[in-house]
């Protein structure tokens, strides 16, 4: 399978630029800094996606926010100066939102609305104007569109993205995911890319009652608690008891490298058929988690991504439920790293 250069083991740099309720200059200075970089390139790691809300970077109107792109400009600059690549991820748009926390959302408007789509493609336009000639820069279109009935819809406005992006970044990487929150099941419903520097994108959580167990905002794993391994018979019944299906509960006795072989089979045949590269923007596990069970998924998960060539990004730098350099996980964060195979 063809590679993404310069994308092959990286981190999220989640809470920063995106889902953060308090957008203030004192946390969009101090979050991130060029310390954390310098601490990334450290461990091993090539690459940092960086999600950006529009809200960090345009009005409400649609004008440019300048002082939100210098924080991108500070992070893209400290990469350079690291030796390492980053991906730029708008992870949330005007007129769309895949945040599970905001109950009220409209999650089909923006596939269907020319204006809200027009200003996506300006917004895009606008990035592209400013990053697109860098080389370690790559650009992951929208996070997660959730739902499966707008696939074809958003395979058209991906398609007339590119075509607004490339006249201003010719070279540049550029990502798309699928429906169903970016599932890897997705996949096969993208289109072929539409030139040979389009990448397949995905993010994996699987199985949602081990990765998320303990998620205040995943009500039916939010009182789940397992380990990993186990056999697919626990899951399940954990899985039908919290209200939560599991993938290839009728496939697999236990699980290991052999779930994700399956699991990212139908994808990893969707992006050779294509000759598309192929790249997970998100995956982890939760805090709650047995730490010792989070080193053995990780480790697992990462066999595969590398047997396939995928390249992958871990949610996530800090916090956020998830954060590699919190407390929690200051025990096994050098087990951690070997599992990430950036040590």
């Amino acid at each position: 399978m063809r590679k993404m250069d310069g994308f092959t083991r990286g981190i999220n740099l989640g809470g920063w630029l995106s889902q953060c309720r308090n957008m203030t200059e004192e946390h969009l200075n101090t979050f991130i800094t060029e310390d954390d970089l310098k601490a990334i390139a450290e461990m091993g790691f090539d690459h940092v996606r960086l999600p950006v809300d529009y809200t960090a970077v345009e009005t409400r109107d649609g004008a440019p926010i300048e002082s939100g792109f210098r924080h991108v400009d500070d992070c893209v600059r400290w990469c350079a100066e690291n030796g390492l690549h980053l991906l730029f991820d708008l992870h949330m748009t005007y007129g769309y939102t895949f945040d599970p926390m905001q109950k009220d959302a409209d999650r089909a408007v923006f596939f269907h609305d020319e204006a809200l789509q027009q200003r996506f493609f300006a917004l895009w336009r606008r990035i592209a104007a400013r990053y697109g000639k860098n080389e370690t820069v790559a650009f992951d279109l929208l996070n997660e569109v959730v739902l499966p009935e707008v696939a074809e819809a958003w395979n058209d406005i991906a398609d007339r993205a590119i075509a607004a992006i490339r006249p201003l970044a010719p070279e540049t990487w550029i990502l798309v995911g699928g429906v169903r929150y970016n599932n890897v099941a997705s996949v096969p419903m993208l289109r072929r890319p539409a030139d040979a520097r389009v990448v397949y994108n995905f993010h994996c959580y699987d199985p949602m009652i081990f990765t998320h167990q303990g998620a205040y905002w995943v009500p039916p794993v939010r009182e789940v608690r397992v380990q990993y391994p186990d056999t697919m018979e626990h899951y399940a019944a954990v899985g039908r008891s919290a209200g939560s299906t599991v993938p290839l509960a009728d496939r697999l006795d236990t699980l290991g490298p052999e779930f994700f072989e399956l699991l990212f089979e139908g994808a990893v045949r969707h992006a050779e058929e294509n000759n598309a590269p192929l790249y997970c923007g998100e995956y982890g596990v939760i805090d709650h988690a047995d730490p010792a069970s989070t080193v053995r998924w990780l480790r697992d998960i990462n066999e595969v991504f590398d047997r396939h060539g995928i390249g992958r990004a871990l949610w996530c730098y800090k916090r956020m439920d998830f954060g590699l350099t919190d407390p929690h996980y200051a025990d096994i964060r050098e087990d951690m790293l070997k599992a990430l195979r950036v040590r």
